[in-house]
């Protein structure tokens, strides 16, 4: 069920039921009154070739909003509103739309959309967090254009990540009760007070790999570095060195039952840091340079029956470097990612990648989507997971 609520951005709901229905859905929608002043329900109708519904009294001779619950297998709200997420959190049910959710015990997901100060206000944010506790997955908002030209945070999600959202919501619950810690960007070591030595990643395969693991009932926590963003629901240790990405993961590892270093840490960081900003016309600085720990080989040595998942980016000899990762640093799986090239990797949607696995079930080198790459990561992970629970132990 695709629920639509009056803001402006309700005409992007019609691209959410049309991906839905390409996915093979039935999509039945639910709109407010005031979702019909943006967007007409006959224009549902035609992408989804199914009534969209509008009042609760259009069917006199049913209980509609019983049967709209019923026959849910998840629903979702595009987009959410300020109202809507007060009349979720407090059991409102004064029109189809909100009759139709209380009464319905399937997966719920929102995705906000609203201007900043309606998202930031107190309020707002007391009702996601409730909503949040309550089980239901938020999708956004993101920071872009806004309605009156104005910019800034509470843009709807784009499509493609509302149906996502929805794909997660559906996916078994197969690391309920599991801990799954996650390192994820880059790590930046300072040069001077303004300069550092980092590298591209922005962190977006890490996002991936945690909404994945959180809509399959993980309790996730990501060790960010600098610049990236992680979905809500998840706990973040924010760092911007290796050597305090180092410090934050050993001090939870011991908790987590599986670990996957998805970061790019810096593999250098300068010998010495200058206290104040170096000066170009105080000469050429000689900047010395040495190694960072190795924070995945020490995740390694000091492994007990946690499942370790790295990965490699590199440019050219992938196999061979991935093989080598895998045994010396004593891992179950690593994802070696072809970088250096425009349109996958680093900031890129995309990954050309290959999993190599200790057990033998290598995936070769394909184009994914880092959500479809982060779901193949995680089916591992669970998989694994499930083999030691039952006596076998990761790593075959």
């Amino acid at each position: 069920m695709l629920g639509v609520s009056g803001g402006i951005a309700a005409y992007k709901a019609a691209l959410v039921a049309r991906l839905l229905k390409s996915a093979g859905a039935e999509v039945t929608v639910v709109l407010t009154e005031a979702a019909t002043r943006f967007i007409g329900a006959d224009t549902f109708s035609a992408l989804t070739g199914e009534p969209a519904y509008t009042s609760l009294w259009e069917r006199p001779g049913e209980v509609l909003h019983v049967r709209l619950a019923r026959e849910a297998d998840v629903a979702v709200v595009v987009p959410a509103t300020a109202n809507v997420l007060a009349k979720l959190t407090h059991g409102h049910a004064d029109d189809l739309l909100t009759a139709t959710l209380l009464e319905a015990t399937c997966p719920l997901v929102i995705a906000p959309a609203m201007h900043s100060g309606m998202w930031e206000h107190p309020a707002t944010r007391a009702n996601v967090a409730i909503l949040l506790d309550r089980g239901v997955r938020s999708v956004g908002p993101a920071t872009g254009p806004l309605a009156h030209g104005d910019e800034g945070i509470g843009r709807l999600a784009e499509p493609e990540d509302v149906v996502a959202a929805v794909r997660e919501a559906l996916a078994p619950q197969d690391l309920a009760g599991r801990t799954l810690l996650i390192t994820s960007g880059p790590t930046h070591e300072p040069i001077d007070p303004v300069r550092f030595v980092g590298n591209r990643s922005t962190g977006k395969m890490g996002a991936a790999l945690a909404a994945e693991a959180l809509g399959r009932g993980a309790a996730v926590t990501v060790v960010l570095g600098p610049g990236a963003s992680i979905p809500p629901g998840v706990e973040v240790v924010s760092v911007q060195t290796a050597e305090e990405m180092r410090d934050a993961v050993l001090a939870r590892y011991e908790e987590a039952d599986a670990v996957v270093m998805a970061a790019a840490v810096a593999d250098f960081r300068p010998k010495e840091v200058a206290e104040s900003k170096l000066k170009k016309d105080s000469g050429m600085p000689e900047l010395l340079l040495e190694p960072t720990p190795d924070i995945l080989r020490e995740l390694g040595e000091r492994r007990a029956d946690q499942v370790l998942v790295g990965f490699a980016a590199e440019t050219e000899g992938l196999e061979q470097a991935g093989r080598s990762k895998l045994g010396s640093k004593s891992l179950d799986l690593v994802v070696v990612n072809l970088v250096g090239r425009a349109g996958t990797g680093f900031g890129a949607d995309t990954n050309e990648a290959m999993l190599l696995a200790a057990d033998g079930d290598d995936i070769p080198l394909r184009s994914w989507t880092k959500r479809e790459l982060a779901g193949a990561v995680i089916d591992r992970v669970a998989a694994l997971l499930g083999s030691a629970a039952s006596g076998v132990g990761p790593g075959g």
